[in-house]
């Protein structure tokens, strides 16, 4: 109909829309909370207190029903998955409406005031920090930023880029971590870093961390390991505040996740972290992970999650070198201010082979002994300080040991000593490790065999075998297999 041949005022009109839109001695607001009170018997109340609760509304008008989210993320989520439902309660009472659209409240223009003693960190109100970034000021500090630090892991000074020593086992994880540490956009998403126990994993996530905010203090980093998350998670769960724990997570520029194994086997964990993980790659932020072993030898993980984890960079951390070892302790000494003669580096070098957080250990009781006795840090008072350490390495000689040596001696991934790879560069050396494992341990075939990657005992024997056969007619296999005996028992 022709407003203007009727003669009727945009004033008219108004008045009009707000007569309809009332109706029944209703206000919209009255009306929206009869339509949300069906809507928490049909969804339930933890959805409801999730994802209803808080969108309000803002007008009717031209047959739109136009509803107010906190977030972005609840936007979207309402947007998707409730708005024909909206639609159709509120038609059983205002037929003219035909279409539900959803909106942030928040306008993003507005950016809180910063004081000059705030510190540069990015609080979780996502709208916030990207209106900051947009306006080419520094990201504002909210309330919240309590909070998140209260959700990750602290992150310690002495792990740095300048502290991690670099050499042949590392030198490729090294690498990757400060190329996502120094990428603006992600360079690889995400870099997943794996190894043993006391190698360096934890080393580099606090390095990559630390770098991020030196170069750029607007970007939000949240570092914790995976059992916090799952911790968050059932938390979460309990007091029905699923929405809050989502947006904390979904809203950081740098997500570190350590010792990712941990949710191996927790089916509701891995499933909000799969879908975590997607809302991040799909806005472009960083995803960093670390693990004991690589995604594709992770058990208990969905085959989705594995692949997803496996999507961008993965770099594997070796057994440490005799040589890395001598410069790690090298390093500890000189940040130390204790001197060690040459000596008793090499000696601590040869003999504390597990990993690098024991041989720091038994550096700084070296040196600790030294300075609280005043006795000279000489081999002979090394060698009596350290006995028990000493004795329970001479003593004990575990599988695990022997594929980290063997593995380490004939250049290829410790992983591939359980993985069902069967090429000749690969499938020797594992031969060699079995046989070892016979002569240098008392486990049981069947127990050796577990620990090569679930392997039957004859695969095993078949092993011994063949390692004896070819030490008896290859004078250069011999003495690689007699090399090896001497470094793990000595």
């Amino acid at each position: 109909m022709d407003v203007s041949a009727k003669g009727v005022t945009s004033s008219d009109v108004s008045t009009k829309d707000r007569a309809v839109s009332g109706f029944g001695g209703l206000s919209d607001e009255k009306r929206w909370e009869k339509v949300r009170t069906r809507l928490r018997d049909e969804v339930g109340e933890a959805a409801f207190k999730s994802w209803l609760a808080p969108v309000g509304i803002k007008d009717v008008r031209d047959g739109r029903l136009r509803l107010n989210a906190p977030s972005r993320m609840v936007r979207d989520w309402v947007q998707t998955h409730y708005a024909d439902r909206i639609r159709a309660l509120w038609g059983a009472e205002m037929p003219g409406v035909h279409k539900v659209e959803v909106a942030i409240a928040a306008p993003r223009a507005k950016v809180p005031p910063i004081p000059d003693s705030a510190p540069a960190v990015v609080g979780r109100n996502i709208e916030a920090r990207e209106a900051a970034r947009e306006a080419g000021i520094p990201a504002p500090v909210l309330a919240s930023d309590a909070e998140r630090d209260s959700l990750g892991a602290p992150l310690d000074a002495r792990y740095t880029f300048d502290n991690f020593v670099v050499g042949k086992p590392n030198e490729f994880a090294h690498a990757a971590a400060r190329r996502v540490a120094e990428s603006k956009t992600p360079a690889f998403n995400p870099l997943f870093l794996y190894g043993g126990v006391g190698l360096g994993k934890t080393h580099l996530m606090h390095a990559i961390a630390w770098e991020i905010r030196e170069r750029d203090p607007s970007r939000s980093v949240l570092y914790l390991s995976a059992e916090k998350f799952m911790y968050r998670f059932v938390r979460a769960l309990r007091h029905q505040d699923i929405m809050s724990f989502k947006e904390q997570f979904r809203s950081v520029d740098v997500l570190m996740i350590d010792d990712v194994q941990f949710i191996s086997g927790k089916d509701s964990t891995q499933e909000e972290f799969f879908h975590t993980f997607n809302a991040l790659v799909d806005l472009g932020r960083q995803i960093v992970v670390s693990a004991d072993k690589s995604p594709s030898d992770l058990e208990g993980l969905e085959e989705r999650l594995r692949s997803r984890l496996g999507c961008g960079l993965v770099a594997d951390i070796h057994a440490t070198s005799f040589e890395l070892r001598l410069g790690i302790l090298q390093s500890k000494a000189e940040h130390m201010g204790v001197e060690v003669p040459p000596k008793v580096i090499e000696f601590l070098a040869h003999k504390i082979t597990s990993n690098v957080r024991e041989l720091e250990g038994a550096l700084r009781r070296v040196a600790a002994h030294s300075q609280l006795v005043g006795r000279p840090i000489t081999l002979e008072n090394t060698q009596e300080v350290l006995h028990d350490i000493l004795r329970a390495s001479d003593r004990r000689i575990t599988i695990e040991d022997i594929q980290k040596r063997v593995a380490e001696h004939f250049n290829i991934r410790l992983s591939d000593m359980s993985s069902a790879r069967r090429a000749r560069a690969v499938a020797r050396p594992r031969q060699v490790a079995m046989y070892l494992a016979k002569q240098l341990t008392s486990r049981s075939l069947p127990e050796i065999g577990r620990k090569f990657g679930g392997r039957d005992h004859t695969t095993v024997i078949h092993a011994v075998r063949k390692v004896e056969e070819l030490t008896s007619r290859d004078a250069g296999f011999a003495e690689d297999v007699e090399l090896l005996r001497r470094m793990l028992e000595g």
